[in-house]
């Protein structure tokens, strides 16, 4: 199964294309330029790169949220236009559960609690946590604990340390920046491309789920938008 995956979440994002789980070509974006100034040219530039032609692709993924307002509709959108136009399924699939997924791939580790952050603006993250465990070879179950949250990081680690552990890692696009407010014994990592997960989490999903049209793609805000701010 030939999968595109698009992730808008975050200033610079990513794009990815899979052959099954086996990456074919993977790109960050260009931070420097909004995402409706550099979509679809960063697909066809994944495509091309993976030697793949857009009317080959099987399954169409791409993140639902949390992430800017603005951000998330560009890619919501360009992903529905592409199943529309393709006759294509689409899945849309939490960043927050792609980026736990891609932090336990790098631990070796059979189980893990693992923490999300990402950057929410106004002094703020979205954040969720996960249980996560899976042997050498097998697919990794995620389990959430809780739904995602918006709130000041600080106000966040303290309600987690109500439970022990509160997490064994941390990462996000910001989680390097609040060494001060989690405990030293936690690993902090940086957000990692998350376009591979994506696609990973959605080809499962679209076994598990069976039809997933274009109209079906709901965004994750967590926080609700305010019309006009990015």
């Amino acid at each position: 199964m030939l999968i595109l995956s698009l992730d808008t979440t975050s200033r610079a994002g990513s794009a990815a294309l899979l052959d099954d789980d086996l990456v074919r070509a993977v790109a960050a974006g260009d931070a420097s330029r909004t995402h409706g100034e550099r979509l679809p040219g960063e697909l066809a530039r994944v495509l091309s790169d993976g030697g793949v032609a857009l009317a080959a692709v099987d399954l169409l993924a791409v993140a639902s949220g949390p992430g800017a307002f603005t951000g998330l509709r560009i890619g919501l959108a360009t992903m529905q236009g592409i199943a529309l136009a393709l006759d294509r399924p689409v899945v849309g699939v939490s960043a927050l559960e792609a980026m736990a997924l891609t932090a336990f791939e790098t631990l070796g580790a059979a189980r893990a609690r693992i923490g999300t952050w990402m950057d929410a603006a106004r002094g703020e993250v979205f954040a969720a946590r996960y249980d996560v465990h899976g042997e050498a070879g097998a697919w990794p179950a995620l389990t959430p604990i809780g739904p995602p949250e918006v709130a000041p990081p600080d106000e966040i680690w303290a309600r987690w340390l109500d439970a022990v552990p509160a997490v064994d890692l941390l990462v996000g696009d910001i989680a390097d920046r609040y060494g001060a407010v989690v405990a030293r014994e936690v690993r902090v990592v940086p957000h990692p491309l998350l376009a591979p997960a994506i696609a990973r989490l959605a080809r499962r999903r679209a076994s598990e789920d069976g039809s997933h049209r274009p109209h079906q793609l709901e965004p994750l805000y967590v926080r609700r938008p305010d019309v006009g701010r990015r």
